[in-house]
């Protein structure tokens, strides 16, 4: 019988954006896990997202559900007031949500690139704002950081990625938003980090990993041989929203099975 999981985030709220499916229930489950009080965010899925709540309470945390658009000021200041309501503080984010609208270059309509940017980018900034808000309000409590920001990046912040210039352009933009943001807050306690995963096996992809041949292609750029997990992602973001990665600020944690060390040049290119 395994161990019970230590629980090192107890005490503790966080706010989980795009939490309905995928790495946001992941990181939601896992913090759960670890004692914290979750906020799960979902834009249209409710179902989904309550789906992650049960599955959080189920880890043994409390869970609400709250819908808003990320990249709407008003739904942002109002899911994190409903989750002070409910909670009394929140002390982490988990900026995950996130989309993709596909097209080659010129065929990429201006409707792909703002959607995609909006949400991807200008969303993560407007919950990193507001949380920041939150933590000076509040002030220490049970954690040595004031607060913790988690930006979920992607291995195409430094990958280019053809026929998804606004995703990538979005993740680019992310790791100088949390870079900077860190850099800015750090004298406040205030811990800004950032998870770059590589191929996950979520619902966005399935096509890919549920494709025996699409998956010996995939395999190609992966040196470890697997495809992910979304545990492996929320397993990394409890930990890095504890005092346990306290040293830890303006880092991108790569969690990829190696696809940024360029497999296609192990044979000398």
């Amino acid at each position: 019988m395994s161990e019970a999981p230590e629980r090192y985030l107890a005490d503790q709220s966080a706010v989980v954006t795009g939490a309905s499916s995928g790495l946001g229930r992941a990181c939601s489950v896992a913090l759960a896990k670890r004692g914290a009080s979750v906020a799960v965010n979902f834009y249209h899925d409710a179902d989904g997202a309550a789906e992650t709540v049960r599955l959080c309470e189920d880890a043994g945390g409390k869970a609400f559900p709250i819908q808003g658009d990320v990249s709407s000021e008003d739904d942002v200041k109002a899911m994190f007031a409903k989750a002070v309501e409910t909670y009394g503080t929140v002390d982490i984010l988990v900026a995950n949500a996130g989309l993709q609208m596909d097209a080659t270059f010129t065929e990429m309509t201006r409707k792909d690139w703002d959607t995609v940017i909006a949400v991807n980018l200008t969303g993560a900034f407007l919950c990193m704002q507001e949380a920041v808000r939150q933590f000076r309000r509040q002030g220490m409590r049970k954690s040595r950081a004031l607060g913790k920001i988690i930006a979920m990046s992607s291995v195409h912040d430094v990958i280019p990625w053809a026929g998804h210039v606004n995703y990538a352009a979005s993740k680019g933009g992310l790791s100088l938003l949390m870079k900077s943001a860190a850099q800015e807050l750090a004298v406040e306690k205030i811990r800004v980090n950032a998870i770059s995963p590589g191929a996950i096996a979520t619902a966005i992809n399935k096509s890919v990993w549920s494709d025996p041949a699409q998956m010996k292609e995939l395999m190609k750029l992966m040196p470890y041989g697997r495809i992910g997990h979304p545990d492996d992602i929320g397993e990394a973001a409890a930990w890095m929203a504890s005092d346990y990665a306290d040293y830890m600020t303006g880092n991108t944690m790569v969690i990829d099975g190696g696809m940024e060390l360029y497999p296609e040049f192990r044979d000398n290119g």
